[in-house]
């Protein structure tokens, strides 16, 4: 069995450790929760590697991106007596299962309206039927097929029937029983609340990334306080966007005005632009005047290096035995 080593979250290392244990599998033998599944990238479509969790003790349950982060050139890991062969790094991070479900459940939309109300099962099956059979008539060269289990897996963690409220539209039909639809506007919504939560100062300062870039465009000067704050929303919309198709996207983006913002910006990259032409022209006039002092300097120097024909034939005349010409003007 090939070994990786990788970076988790504490809680699914416990609960594997359980399960390593003899402590977590299910009656069947089976271990629950620890199924990979390949499902496509919100953005990309890529089919892309996720590994729901469930903590047994809590029944709480996660859904993780598993991301490689491979070396250019072999390396290997050195873990205590043993060397590992594979150099890359796998790191499991959590991610919103809402991400996932919009570019899944989006394909349940009829070409007109919005659709009836069905049971998550039904709605996510639909879904997956669909997904398939898109990937399989493309044909082997079009890449891996969606496979519809794992998309229908995705209806039995908790994590993702809490997240098709924040997506879709639902009914209570009985307290056991609760239909769905998808709603473009209630995507909206969530998404909206998740900008307005990471652009807040509070959640935005704690990264460095971000304070610098704000810092870089001059967002942080005194009186600039309304720039800033559409700063924030943009660079929260540009995080929220790694996780969201390009029209989903393109749609949060045009629901907030970044006029004044795009303005300023445009005026800083003109001044940075003509800047940067003016630091080119002195270094080219530099160069320039270096090439011409470089070439007069050289014409100099091989002006007085060479003489005439007649001056050079003298300089390899053989003088040895003649009188210099000072002596026949000394005093007799």
């Amino acid at each position: 069995m090939a070994c990786h080593v990788g970076v988790l979250p504490a809680d699914l290392l416990q609960t594997i450790c359980g399960q390593l244990g003899g402590t977590g599998a299910k009656e069947d033998g089976s271990e629950g929760g620890l199924r990979f599944l390949r499902l496509p990238h919100p953005r990309t479509g890529i089919l892309s590697l996720f590994l729901p969790s469930v903590i047994p003790q809590e029944g709480k349950s996660s859904l993780l991106e598993v991301q490689a982060v491979s070396p250019p050139n072999k390396r290997s890991w050195f873990m205590s007596n043993e060397v590992v062969e594979d150099g890359k790094l796998l790191v499991m991070t959590p991610i919103d299962p809402a991400f996932l479900l919009i570019p899944i459940l989006r394909t349940t939309l009829p070409a007109s309206g919005l659709g009836n109300f069905r049971p998550p099962e039904d709605l996510i099956e639909d879904a997956a039927s669909k997904l398939a059979s898109s990937t399989a008539s493309g044909g082997n060269d079009s890449g891996p097929v969606i496979s519809s289990e794992d998309i229908l897996a995705l209806s039995n963690l908790e994590c993702v029937q809490a997240a098709m409220r924040r997506v879709c539209e639902y009914k209570d039909i009985t307290p056991e029983i609760t239909v769905y639809r998808y709603s473009p506007e209630r995507v909206q919504s969530y998404l909206r609340s998740k900008v307005a939560r990471l652009s807040h100062p509070d959640v935005s300062e704690f990264s460095r990334t971000l304070t610098r870039s704000l810092a870089k465009d001059g967002l942080l000067e005194d009186g600039k306080e309304e720039l800033l704050k559409a700063g924030r929303l943009r660079r929260a919309c540009d995080l929220v966007s790694q996780y969201l198709p390009r029209d989903v996207y393109a749609q949060l983006l045009s629901s907030y005005d970044f006029a004044a913002l795009d303005a300023y910006m445009k005026v800083l990259k003109e001044e940075s632009m003509a800047l940067a032409a003016v630091n080119m022209n002195a270094v080219e006039a530099r160069e320039s005047k270096d090439m011409a002092d470089g070439k007069a300097a050289g014409n100099d120097k091989k002006r007085k290096g060479r003489g005439s024909m007649g001056v050079e034939k003298l300089k390899k005349a053989n003088i040895k035995g003649m009188s210099q010409l000072s002596t026949f003007f000394q005093k007799k």
